[in-house]
């Protein structure tokens, strides 16, 4: 309890406190990542879905997910227990959403028939894309609400933000390791994704626990230094979406987000296509290297890009990012089979790009969250982060179903144990080429434009700290 109460005077927090909250993201991301890289492929090559069904059965578990998040995210904001607002939702939902994963990677019989084959697994997947994505939300989104009510230092939430991406991209890294140690060892597709279900399940359970036990001290300080973080939002629904979305600012961060998540994720679904199809690789670490290339790059430029934006700024650490980025992407789209060297030096481009996409735009959003608190009087946290991940989900949902579709129409051939490489149509190889580099990069280029934009500076920030410590001054707090 001494240490709560150290805490309690300084919006600094210490590193157990930065290191239990960063582990709170490492489960989530070793599934998020396994599903970005590899749902597509196992859906059309092991389960057997076409590709258009495989795409629209993502897209109506991504919709579904996406509209969910506002709901979690006004009930988290009105909870009340003695646990807080956020963590009653982290451990009811943590065993669940580990146990659904694991069902995500099953390939039930339901006919003979392959009409009725084919309808049984699309309601199938369809059902457990909407059980697991919900679940996710309701681990995931109290958790990252969170982030603005450890501390309302400018540079801290950074920093704080910085251990949390650690470990998601450290999660990242940890699951494309796994899935390649289980792909030696099972060569057969379906026993190989079990045995990746059972294994990464399990796996994104516990760390959800260590971070409710590591930050329950410092979030209880804050609730006692800060009464109005805890306070249940009495704002109605309707209002609040309104108010959300009259707030210029945080308009700007969802289009920053959403522009340069539009091009990860993009890219992370056409990735295992254009290595085994356009680049000709059939080894079982071949796309978990190249993306093993990215996510190290981005976990090492964490810390990097986290300190150059105490000397330049978010927006002057987010433009150098992204034209190392866009130039990455662009380099993708004329890579040849055989261009080894050059492919793996762009997917470390790429991570430099990406490095700051986690980093930057989620630090942005405490800052706007507070400017609501401003203009409002109440902490909404919950809210927020619920629009930008509903709107998230929803871009992720199209554009796979777009990807899949295009792959379909185009005439995709999928592998088979006698062929495991087959050769595709020039019309596929355009649609994956065209899928890593023209589209990502125009999404780029447009968050660039709106970060120049986007108003909050560190000094604008601290006007707004200013006028809410002098409030509640006023109010006696």
């Amino acid at each position: 309890m001494n240490n709560s109460a150290n805490e309690s005077v300084s919006e600094k927090l210490n590193l157990k406190t930065k290191v239990a909250y960063g582990a709170g993201d490492l489960g989530p991301a070793i599934t998020a990542n396994i599903l970005i890289f590899y749902l597509s492929p196992f859906l059309t090559d092991v389960a057997g879905l076409n590709p258009s069904l495989a795409g629209q059965t993502q897209l109506i578990g991504k919709v579904w997910d996406a509209v969910n998040d506002p709901m979690v995210g006004v009930m988290s904001d009105k909870t009340r227990s003695r646990l807080g607002r956020r963590y009653p939702w982290i451990l009811a939902g943590a065993v669940p959403f580990g146990f659904f994963f694991f069902l995500q990677w099953i390939v039930p019989k339901f006919s003979d028939n392959a009409g009725s084959q084919q309808w049984g697994l699309f309601w199938y997947y369809t059902f457990i894309s909407i059980v697991l994505g919900w679940l996710y939300t309701v681990v995931n989104l109290p958790y990252t609400a969170m982030t603005p009510e450890m501390t309302q230092d400018y540079d801290e939430r950074t920093s704080l933000n910085s251990f949390r991406f650690a470990f998601s991209i450290g999660g990242s890294i940890l699951s494309l390791i796994l899935v390649g140690l289980i792909s030696s060892r099972f060569p057969n597709l379906s026993d190989r994704y079990v045995a990746i279900g059972i294994v990464c399940g399990v796996l994104s359970v516990l760390p959800l626990f260590w971070c409710v036990w590591g930050t329950f001290d410092r979030m209880k300080a804050v609730g006692l230094q800060h009464p109005e973080a805890e306070m249940p939002v009495s704002i109605p629904i309707v209002q609040q979406l309104k108010i959300a979305f009259s707030n210029g600012p945080f308009l700007f961060v969802v289009g920053i987000y959403l522009c340069s998540w539009l091009s990860f994720q993009l890219t992370a679904a056409i990735i295992p296509y254009f290595v085994a199809s356009v680049m000709r690789l059939n080894d079982a670490w071949a796309v978990p290297s190249v993306v093993l290339a990215v996510q190290l790059t981005a976990m090492l430029m964490l810390p990097v890009w986290n300190q150059l934006s105490h000397r330049i700024g978010k927006r002057g650490v987010y433009f150098a990012g992204m034209v190392l980025w866009i130039i990455a992407q662009g380099g993708l789209f004329f890579l040849q089979p055989g261009q080894m060297t050059l492919m793996y030096t762009l997917a470390v481009m790429s991570g430099f790009g990406v490095s700051v996409a986690y980093l930057i735009p989620w630090s942005m959003l405490p800052d706007v969250i507070e400017l609501d608190e401003l203009r409002t009087g109440q902490r909404r946290e919950g809210i927020f982060y619920s629009f930008v991940t509903f709107l998230q989900k929803v871009c992720l949902g199209v554009a796979v179903a777009v990807v899949l579709q295009q792959l379909g129409n185009a005439g995709y051939v999928p592998p088979t144990d006698a062929v495991p490489l087959p050769v595709q149509p020039e019309s596929v190889l355009l649609a994956i080429r065209s899928s890593i580099g023209p589209v990502p990069t125009v999404a780029l280029l447009i968050g660039m434009v709106l970060t120049y934009f986007y108003p909050i500076t560190k000094d604008v920030h601290t006007q707004i700290r200013l006028q809410l410590s002098e409030r509640k001054r006023d109010q006696g707090q």
